[in-house]
């Protein structure tokens, strides 16, 4: 074929004009959403899908984005929304369900209605980049117990989500395994992130402010093993609205949950405990750092068995550390290297409820190498009454309490062995016997003739 000008300049208008066609279509495909019609705006992208749901619209968005939801689950793919606000109602999650927001500037706005978002017996869920604000409307508590409510499924990841003004709880999952992680729960008037019966869960790296029942609660329905990890979370401003004596106000609380490891969390400004451990057998309290607790900062209490308290550091509490409740069967633990001070009395509850006690354990324990200083009952409490069996106390520091170590004087109590501490500046005495935390009798440090059943060894008191 010859070649001539006339053919050039025809391949040339040619290329250009499919130049022109290919940029134009390519600025059209990246236009930006709101210059769209919505059915464009909204597609499916590789293995998401996006669909059509209207920001910031004054009505109900539910029945839209149940349809997504459902469509999106059965496929396979996540649903991506774009940021803006979405009133919702009673929107229900299925299994596979993947939804995702932006950057946590899509709000899922609560409308009103039995419930907000649900799910059940439906596994593989995923919930990222998304707020969930309840604006503390009202919900039927058979639904589910919180703004988010999630039973019977396994392996479920929320990440990156806020849960946010709740009538009830935050985050509520009942037979659940999976994760909550980088997760912010705050402004809710029960708890934060409650788990009942969990099947192996991980509840770590969040953020969980201004509750106004418990931030985070580890239960089962009967005592068992549980297995649940809480772990580098951060937990602030937790009250007690409802009432009681340590039901509620607590930072976590664990409750007939076996086998709960509750690590390396930043607790503060608790109505009641940073850590509670209730029934809870074989539960560990590592590395917790916890300031400014209303009552007992580190608890196990009542019917358990096994429970190991380490390197913590606890400021400014009613005590520091409570292993107790033999009487109900509450035994066999460790607390050893935790750092405590700065303790005080609770001058207006009745006797026995005032405190400032840095350490108090009553059977089948050692209490070692703690160092306590400032408080104003006793360093460390061995016993109450007849409840004492078998409790070393080696190794400790305690400096500026009243008592340095205190052990029940009842004839019925068991033995203990009180030898290496350092105790100095106890203007009450060293160690000396109680009967019902009123200090009777000689400090044995210096006259150990009285001791009884009480070894001695290697203590110093200056």
């Amino acid at each position: 074929m010859t070649v001539d000008r006339r053919s050039l300049l025809a391949a040339s208008f040619g290329l250009g004009a499919a130049a022109a066609a290919a940029t134009s279509a390519h600025a059209a495909d990246t236009a930006p959403a709101k210059a769209k019609p919505l059915r464009a705006a909204f597609r499916q992208i590789g293995n998401k899908i996006m669909g059509e749901v209207t920001p910031n619209a004054a009505e109900d968005q539910t029945a839209a984005l149940q349809r997504l939801i459902d469509d999106a689950a059965r496929q396979g793919r996540a649903l991506v929304l774009p940021e803006g606000v979405f009133r919702i109602s009673d929107l229900r999650l299925r299994s596979g369900t993947a939804l995702i927001g932006t950057a946590r500037r899509t709000v899922l706005m609560f409308s009103g209605g039995p419930a907000c978002i649900t799910a059940d017996k439906a596994d593989g869920i995923v919930l990222e980049g998304l707020v969930i604000d309840g604006a503390y409307k009202a919900l039927d508590a058979t639904r589910g117990e919180g703004l988010l409510s999630i039973t019977r499924a396994q392996g479920i990841a929320i990440d990156n989500v806020e849960v946010r003004n709740s009538a009830m709880c935050g985050i509520a999952l009942s037979q659940c395994s999976g994760r909550v992680t980088r997760t912010s729960v705050c402004d809710v008037l029960d708890a934060g992130i409650k788990s009942l019966d969990a099947q192996g869960l991980d509840i770590s790296g969040n953020a969980v402010t201004r509750c106004a029942g418990n931030g985070i609660l580890v239960w089962r329905s009967e005592p068992g093993e549980d297995g649940t990890l809480v772990a580098a979370n951060r937990i602030s401003q937790i009250r007690n609205a409802p009432g009681g004596s340590g039901e509620w106000g607590n930072g976590i609380n664990v409750f007939r949950a076996g086998g709960v490891l509750v690590q390396a969390n930043r607790i503060s400004d608790c109505t009641y405990s940073a850590v509670r451990g209730n029934a809870a057998s074989n539960l560990q309290i590592i590395a917790n750092s916890c300031e400014r607790l209303g009552e007992v900062a580190l608890y196990a209490e009542f019917g358990f068995e096994g429970c190991v308290i380490a390197n913590n550091a606890v400021d400014t509490a009613a005590t520091g550390i409570s292993v107790t409740n033999f009487n109900e069967g509450g035994r066999l633990a460790v607390i050893q290297g935790n750092l405590i001070r700065n303790l005080f009395r609770r001058e207006k509850e009745p006797d026995g409820e005032k405190r400032g006690e840095g350490i108090s354990v009553e059977a089948d324990a050692a209490v070692t190498g703690n160092t306590i200083e400032g408080a104003p009952a006793t360093g460390i409490q061995i016993g109450w009454g007849a409840y004492m069996r078998d409790v070393a106390a080696t190794g400790n520091v305690i400096r500026r309490s009243r008592v340095g170590i205190s052990i029940t004087g009842d004839p019925e109590a068991g033995a203990c062995l009180i030898a290496n501490n350092l105790i100095s500046q106890a203007p009450g005495g060293a160690i000396r016997k109680m009967t019902l935390g009123v200090v009777v009798g000689p400090d044995l440090a210096r006259d150990p003739s009285t001791a009884g059943r009480i070894a001695l060894n290697g203590n110093v008191a200056v």
